[in-house]
């Protein structure tokens, strides 16, 4: 019982852990102001999926031929994977750390709900569908705010296309998510699956960083930012978490990691200076109990949340 319990608070510690990590990241890229949001994408889930098929490579190579019977569910996840960080990044870049952060991960449960629903034929319950209009009128508050503090230096425009490229990045998110649960449920170890679709979806990002990345190797900050992504929130992060997972269910790993939005929020108002008047502070509020509201009816219908 006490090996049990304390396995357990290292799960969860674990995960606490990974979530301020991946919540550093939008801070952290303000720090390379001269690379682009591109390239920081790029290097962060490039690099970092590198590392995680490296650690996996014995299980990848094992499961070789469900991933071929699977290859479109595998190219799915990896095509996810290489879109993710470049929205979601610019998505910061454009509209701010907080909002870039608030509207791509606040979106992802939703999105990924819907996905569910239109793939998977998995019904949408009445406390979703309230969750998912707080979420909602979350967003267009912290949106109006955001979009209201910017219109006077004319960078209006410019959160608007932010807040949609963080709609891209939930969705990828949420789709890279759904991809490797069915390669999981279809007898691919965790490892294996995380493993081959992040490795995947890192060698669709190389092409990118090559052309984007000549800033990354101008100075040793920039590199250092580079290399701080990859290395700590990406391949760190998600050692972490799936570390975390075999001592926790992943229904409180997943709670936990709600924390990330926050992480970063508080990081771009302490660090980055950010300033996010009452009215973007109340549809963050919103967004949170959004999380809260559809996390545990999906789980109990038996669906994996979405991991950060």
């Amino acid at each position: 019982m006490i090996v049990a319990r304390r396995e357990r608070m290292l799960g969860i510690l674990a995960v606490l852990f990974a979530s301020v990590l991946w919540g550093s990241t939008g801070t952290a890229a303000t720090f390379a102001p001269d690379v682009s949001p591109l390239a920081i994408g790029a290097v962060a889930m490039g690099l970092g999926g590198l590392l995680q098929a490296l650690i996996s490579a014995k299980g990848i190579i094992a499961s070789r031929h469900r991933f071929r019977q699977n290859w479109r569910m595998l190219l799915t996840g990896a095509l996810a994977v290489g879109i993710y960080p470049l929205a979601f990044y610019a998505s910061m870049h454009l509209a701010g750390v907080t909002v870039g952060t608030v509207i791509s991960i606040g979106s992802a449960p939703l999105l990924s709900a819907l996905i569910e629903y239109s793939l998977d034929g998995q019904r949408l319950s009445r406390r979703w569908m309230t969750g998912a209009a707080i979420g909602v009128a979350g967003m267009i508050l912290l949106c109006v705010a955001e979009s209201a503090g910017h219109a006077a230096t004319g960078q209006g425009s410019g959160v608007i296309a932010g807040i949609g490229l963080g709609l891209i990045a939930g969705l990828t998110y949420a789709l890279y998510s759904w991809a490797a649960r069915h390669l999981m449920q279809r007898g691919i170890g965790s490892r294996a699956a995380m493993g081959a679709t992040f490795g995947l979806g890192g060698l669709f990002l190389m092409p990118v960083l090559f052309i984007t990345g000549g800033p990354l190797l101008a100075s040793w900050n920039n590199a250092a930012v580079g290399a701080y992504m990859a290395l700590i929130p990406m391949f760190v992060g998600y050692v972490c978490f799936g570390y975390a997972l075999a001592r926790i269910p992943a229904s409180m790993a997943t709670t936990i990691t709600l924390l990330e939005p926050a992480v970063a929020a508080v990081l771009a108002v302490l660090i980055v200076g950010e300033r996010l008047p009452a009215l973007g502070w109340t549809g963050i509020g919103l967004v949170v109990l959004c999380l809260i509201f559809i996390t545990v009816p999906l789980k109990r219908r038996g669906s994996l949340p979405v991991s950060a």
